[in-house]
């Protein structure tokens, strides 16, 4: 911790960069951070809208499946893109690896400043589109980075776990990738965890991800507090995943710049 301290200012300055060079050619720049999972949730709410609403008792707007999916793409996002990012860090920097020397601890790091910097924004927007949508914003959003706080642990944890071990075995990545797309359809996102048969419904909150993301329906859907028995669990795996990742990076961090 002490060594990554004194390299603070270069991983603020590399979140900088990472975000500003992202979008450098690009003429809507960090619009397009919101334009793409925007139009995931209109893609969605246009199809199931109708069919969905109905299944959302205690919420009187038209458009409360498209708040349903807004809260949860944000939470989605969150945690895919700090998973990726922290998996890809090692590989996508192997030439800084080999020719500077500076902890690379940072890599991850700073791979999760910049998604938490990109979901900030990303949330901001959702949250101010979910208002004039009819959502019942209210004091329990001071929950949300709680529940973020949650997902980037899991997220920070699996993702460096995973881009230690991609640094040996490269088709760890598209598994991850295949991985990710089953846990979306895993994960109370599009639908909602009562449309699953009652005897199965208990199995969906083995689902770390499935518990937290309840957290942000409770906040912006129905302005209520996250039921926070559900979030021991997650947090528990969160703790493991990180200490997981961090054994495993010290065993094999001597041989990784070689590997690459």
């Amino acid at each position: 911790m002490k060594e990554l301290w004194q390299y603070r200012y270069f991983i603020i300055s590399s979140i900088k960069t990472d975000f500003s060079t992202r979008f450098a050619r690009s003429k809507l720049g960090g619009l397009w951070l919101l334009i793409s999972p925007l139009a995931q949730v209109l893609m969605y709410a246009l199809v199931l809208s109708y069919a969905l609403r109905a299944k959302l008792p205690g919420v009187d707007s038209q458009f409360a499946y498209a708040i349903y999916l807004i809260s949860g793409m944000m939470a989605w996002a969150l945690f895919s893109d700090t998973v990726l990012s922290c998996m890809n860090c090692f590989v996508k920097n192997a030439n800084i690896l080999k020719k500077l020397a500076f902890p690379r601890m940072c890599l991850p790091i700073i791979a999760t400043g910049s998604s938490v910097f990109t979901n900030v924004v990303l949330v901001v927007v959702s949250i101010v589109i979910a208002f004039f949508c009819g959502a019942n914003i209210g004091f329990n959003l001071i929950y949300i980075p709680l529940l973020a706080t949650l997902l980037l642990a899991l997220g920070f944890g699996a993702g460096l776990l995973c881009g230690v071990v991609n640094v040996f075995l490269r088709d760890l990545g598209h598994f991850i990738g295949i991985l990710l797309q089953f846990g979306f359809w895993f994960t109370p996102i599009v639908y909602m965890i009562n449309l699953i048969p009652p005897q199965y419904q208990h199995l969906m909150y083995f689902n770390p991800l499935a518990c937290v993301i309840e957290g942000y329906h409770n906040v912006i859907l129905y302005n209520k507090a996250p039921d926070f028995s559900l979030l021991i669990y997650p947090s528990i795996l969160a703790f493991l995943l990180i200490v997981l990742g961090i054994f495993v990076y010290k065993r094999a961090k001597d041989d990784m710049a070689d590997v690459l």
